[in-house]
């Protein structure tokens, strides 16, 4: 196994394991991630996944596809979890890619259906309104706002 398909492997067991801590690890102080709702650099990564693994009670996240050469990967993770604005549950599908620098990951951007998992996560007004960029826009700033409070609270994120 290349050691950036162990690298990507020890991410998502350290997520499913909840350790925000070990996942953190993986990537480079300057790393970037991006999915639909959040577009991050730096300490903002770990701090969000800190708040995931924190937030999500039921998370459950499994992976598999896992593919890595020197300077870029991908694989296929799947996570299950009550979406806490709601109370409804969500089976989000996602593709991750990576960039590496150096033994870490530097670069990560998750693609995934922002219509599906609205429909799922926010029920009758995701299903007719996910596709719009206003849904879109709202989901965003909301993820946000969210993030900058965790931020607030946990010193170790700022600066």
């Amino acid at each position: 196994m290349h050691p950036n398909e162990q690298l990507i492997d020890d991410f998502y067991n350290a997520f499913a394991a909840k350790n925000y801590i070990a996942m953190t690890a993986c990537y480079q102080p300057t790393a970037t991630f991006e999915d639909a709702v959040f577009t991050l650099k730096g300490k903002e990564v770990g701090a969000m996944w800190h708040m995931l693994s924190e937030g999500g009670s039921d998370l459950q996240a499994t992976h598999g596809d896992v593919q890595a050469d020197d300077a870029s990967g991908h694989a296929h993770w799947e996570a299950h979890y009550t979406f806490s604005g709601t109370g409804r549950k969500v089976h989000n599908i996602i593709e991750a890619q990576f960039q590496f620098q150096a033994g870490r990951i530097a670069a990560h951007h998750d693609h995934f259906n922002f219509w599906r998992w609205s429909s799922q996560a926010l029920g009758p007004s995701g299903l007719l309104l996910g596709w719009t960029p206003f849904l879109h826009s709202k989901v965003r700033a909301t993820a946000r706002a969210r993030l900058d409070r965790f931020i607030q609270a946990h010193p170790q994120y700022q600066g």
